[in-house]
């Protein structure tokens, strides 16, 4: 693909791609997702947890766009570099299998969304619903084969239609914010909140329609949950909000400024972040955490109809949709992009390096709507698909992202790049070891579940990195990494085993 001065991005054009990438559907449902994991002191600590972990990758990513300028598309390339051909493959197999998946994840909560207005959507498992998805899928195939600079300028235009109605919500919540529901949010426990009920007054409740459940939210009727238990339970979610962040990295060979690519993340991470927090705390303090835990998704729209009534599902329920269809554009463009870079370096068969007369990675933009429109027919058949694809999402992403912390963590501690260039060597350091622990402790928190399950695609995907390795007619493996091929399909096995006797359940 050509990097033309026409085809060069601007700083807030990548800036948009990372914020773009970021906002989709997990922002619309963080009331409800953090309603039933946790109080407000448990979303604290999560969100220090997850915020401060993701802005020392966004730090990495920073570093590495410095100090390695001559390696694009950063996520996968940067595993190459640092730990071989096989790790460099499984990178951009899993960040584009998990982009695949997010996709489709998206279109599940386009439908059920829809669904809330016209039946015959259901809960998005519908034939109706996966034949309007595939028409929306195939439009966007038509758009991107058209060219990226176009694609991108019209993600821009989206980041900021989506970003809107976020707005409106936080400001509304601001003024429609009580100390005393928060209070009673705050430790997440039914003792507390029954200690606290004799605090405030709670009859404002009545005027948002939430009588018999601000009542019952304070009688102690179960077991305290444990605050490492609380925080651990939103983990996988605080990831899938966060993904995107390597937008402007993967992008980075079409930065005006290669200054562009690490201030566009930290920028894009730092507003996509504050989003996040606000919409999370508010909601604290507009209801009870039973009545969070009770919302439908998306559960933004819940909240807002209870302090403005049924428009404000509706508002939120369009911005949804705006939002969704703007980060499966900016998803579908990293897709594409990752597997025409892995095929240019040669970790992917060169079918995918193949480009149309718009410059654009054909072959890949198949590959993955294909692939996409694939899990789309398979929701027909799953009661669970939105949460799995979430879950896996975050699992297979995960993957590339300690890669990428781990890399930085290399330079560091070996002294590359900083023979001559001392500045910041141990501010790296530390920015590198924080991403790459965080990286490793979200995994553990995802659970040996989502481990196997990605294994099933890292196992039988290496395939591809075999027929890669043919068509150079090069050794496929070291010694080291037929060691990890073999421990990735045991794992494989052991996870279809483990679905077939329903230990594993999708």
């Amino acid at each position: 693909m050509t990097s033309s001065s026409t085809n060069k991005l601007s700083l807030w054009s990548l800036t948009a791609l990372v914020v773009g990438s970021m906002i989709g559907a997990g922002i619309f449902s963080l009331p409800a997702t953090f309603g039933r994991a946790t109080g407000g002191f448990g979303a604290i600590i999560a969100w220090c947890i997850a915020g401060g972990g993701m802005l020392m990758l966004a730090f990495v990513f920073q570093t590495l766009a410095q100090r390695k300028p001559d390696l694009d598309s950063g996520v996968f390339i940067y595993a190459k570099a640092g730990f071989g051909d096989y790790l460099g493959f499984a990178s951009a197999l899993g960040f584009w299998a998990g982009t695949c998946i997010g996709n489709v994840s998206y279109f599940v909560l386009i439908k059920s969304t829809l669904g809330a207005f016209f039946p015959i959507f259901g809960d998005g498992n519908t034939i109706p619903a996966v034949l309007f998805a595939s028409v929306i899928l195939w439009g966007f195939h038509i758009l991107v084969l058209r060219g990226v600079k176009s694609a991108a300028a019209i993600n821009t235009i989206a980041t900021i239609a989506k970003i809107l109605p976020i707005l409106i919500f936080v400001i509304v919540l601001i003024f429609a914010f009580k100390s005393d529901v928060f209070a009673l949010n705050f430790w997440g426990t039914p003792e507390t909140a029954a200690s606290l009920a004799s605090v405030g007054d709670l009859s404002h409740l009545n005027d948002y329609g939430y009588v018999g459940h601000a009542a019952a939210a304070i009688v102690p009727t179960a077991e305290p949950e444990s605050l490492f238990s609380q925080v651990r339970s939103t983990m996988l979610v605080t990831v899938f909000v966060f993904l995107g962040i390597e937008g402007a990295s993967v992008y980075s060979r079409y930065a005006k400024e290669r200054s562009h690519v690490g201030i566009a993340t930290v920028l894009g991470f730092i507003g996509v972040l504050c989003l996040l927090v606000l919409i999370t705390m508010l909601s604290y303090g507009v209801l009870l955490r039973p009545d969070l835990a009770a919302l439908r998704q998306p559960s933004m729209a819940g909240v807002l109809e209870a302090i403005v009534g049924r428009w404000g599902a509706i508002f939120i329920s369009v911005g949804l949709i705006v939002s969704v269809l703007g980060a499966y554009l900016s998803w579908s463009l990293l897709a594409a992009e990752v597997l025409f870079s892995a095929a240019k370096s040669k970790s992917m068969p060169k079918v995918f390096a193949t480009e149309n007369s718009n410059a654009v990675p054909s072959s890949a933009v198949w590959l993955t709507n294909i692939t996409i429109q694939v899990f789309l027919i398979l929701t027909l058949f799953s009661d669970y698909a939105f949460q799995l694809a979430l879950e896996l999402t975050s699992s297979l992403t995960l993957i590339p992202y300690l890669l990428v912390g781990a890399y930085g963590l290399k330079l560091a501690l070996t002294g590359e790049t900083y023979e001559t260039d001392k500045r910041d060597h141990k501010k790296d350091l530390i920015f590198a070891l924080i991403a790459t622990f965080y990286a490793l402790l979200m995994l553990y928190a995802g659970g040996m579940k989502y481990l196997l399950l990605s294994a099933i695609i890292y196992g039988p995907g290496t395939l591809l990195y075999i027929m890669a390795k043919r068509e150079q007619q090069a050794k496929v493996f070291t010694p080291a990494e037929m060691g990890l091929f073999v421990i990735v399909m045991v794992a494989a096995i052991v996870a279809i085993y483990s679905i077939a006797t329903g230990v594993i359940t999708i």
